[in-house]
């Protein structure tokens, strides 16, 4: 469904929260489903560029991937993170509209407003999310022809990251052989699942060098990680998964339950499920997936959105399947995609990797090892750069992030965000995208 350009529903949702419109701060938006398989739905919402000085035919697109798997980037990412307006329906002094359009998807297919009609469609795999989203893009740029030659970017977040690294790989050779017609430029991979095996490895030496596990508990988080370590070597994939929901469990009683996606900020245990049945992949969808449709964003995306776009069956409940989606991953969940991040390189894509100091689930310390591992022949010339300090603006004294490239490859240390950068540091994060997009050095 590609309905025409429609403004309104923003300007009634603004105006219901007694926001005075003026005519420019009103981004034009669309949303619409592509049937991706036969019985499979994919929800999308785009937002056009809203810049005071510059057309949107002057500023690039942004895909945008949540993670989870089953986490929204139509719900969380737009009202939490990015979009226009906050879930309080107040516009965002830092939203990404300022830089770029922006395109969410639900993905993949079951995520958000996304919904299968067979159980048996759900994505058990990288490659079915990437033919999906493959689908979705070809009919993206076939209909909406005015982006063919804008500059066209993949961000991402957590989970997101290892989708969009099988995307952009896929999307080049798409381009290159004339099946897809966009400008492709690159793709930027937040708090990135690329490895999980380097971010379990690092979550006890991590913790411990902050102070938020003693002797006795690096012990134990490092003892479990040994466990997911072996089950990946003998590629039990789904046992790795179970034994990884454990080593979250263990890292819980010995932190007093440390916020995974912030260490700074306490988080509240949620009620244990009572159901018998896999508890720890129950435990993880509750942490992991759960979490990004908090009641207040549940009944803002299951209200007045729904009402807005007009177009989700009756039978389609925002999130209604997110668990479905996180569940029928959970083979592919712990298997790593470093191999495409050096394809990616290799095929001289633009591969910029960006993480927040505060992230423990994605910590730092873990990005770093996986680069580490990379066969990309220039590694050694990028280690060899200085990093670089950035700050917010050139008034600022105090140091935001710290900058590091070479050639293709680009890698930013977020300082005082979590896991969800653009919600803990947006004006950094802002200033990132106009750094990677090339519009400010």
């Amino acid at each position: 469904m590609w309905p025409l350009r429609a403004a309104t529903g923003l300007s009634l949702l603004l105006l219901a929260a007694g926001v005075v419109l003026r005519q420019s701060q009103e981004p034009d938006e669309l949303w619409g489903y592509v049937q991706v398989r036969s019985k499979a739905h994919m929800f999308w919402w785009l937002y056009y560029a809203n810049n005071p000085t510059k057309d949107f035919t002057e500023l690039p697109l942004i895909l945008w991937l949540q993670g989870g798997p089953g986490a929204s980037g139509c719900g969380f990412g737009n009202f939490e993170e990015i979009g226009p307006l906050d879930k309080e329906m107040k516009p965002r002094n830092t939203t990404w509209l300022q830089a770029a359009s922006i395109l969410f998807v639900d993905n993949p297919v079951g995520t958000g407003f996304s919904y299968v009609d067979d159980c048996s469609l759900f994505a058990k795999n990288l490659t079915t999310v990437v033919s999906d989203m493959m689908v979705f893009l070809g009919k993206f740029f076939t209909c909406r022809t005015e982006f063919q030659t804008i500059p066209f970017y993949i961000f991402s977040e957590s989970y997101g990251g290892k989708m969009a690294a099988g995307i952009a790989l896929e999307l080049q050779q798409a381009v290159q052989k004339g099946t897809i017609k966009c400008n492709f430029m690159g793709t930027a991979l937040g708090d990135s699942w690329i490895s999980p095996l380097d971010s379990v490895l690092s979550w006890g030496p991590y913790l411990y060098s902050t102070s938020l596990l003693d002797d006795n508990g690096l012990a134990e988080v490092t003892a479990v990680a040994k466990e997911i370590m072996d089950a990946i070597n003998k590629n039990q994939y789904v046992l790795a998964t179970e034994l990884w929901g454990k080593a979250e469990g263990v890292i819980e009683e010995n932190t007093d339950n440390v916020n995974f996606y912030n260490i700074m900020t306490k988080e509240v245990p949620e009620m244990k499920s009572n159901e018998q049945e896999n508890l720890h992949l129950i435990g993880l969808y509750q942490r992991h997936v759960k979490n990004m449709h908090k009641d207040s964003l549940n009944e803002l995306m299951n209200g007045p959105i729904r009402k807005k776009l007009k177009i989700i069956p009756d039978s389609v409940k925002w999130g209604g399947q997110s668990r479905d989606v996180f569940e029928n991953m959970a083979e592919d969940f712990m298997k790593p995609v470093i191999g495409i991040v050096d394809q990616l390189l290799a095929a001289n894509v633009n591969v910029t990797v960006y993480n927040g100091q505060l992230d423990l689930i994605v910590d730092t310390m873990g990005q770093e090892a996986w680069i580490r591992k990379l066969k990309w022949p220039n590694l050694g010339q990028f280690n060899q750069q200085r990093w670089k300090a950035l700050y917010v603006s050139p008034e600022s004294t105090e140091t935001a992030a710290f900058h590091k490239a070479y050639e293709n490859f680009a890698f930013f240390w977020i300082l005082k965000a979590g896991h969800m950068v653009p919600s803990d540091q947006g004006e950094m994060a802002l200033k990132m995208v106009r750094m990677v997009t090339q519009q400010q050095h």
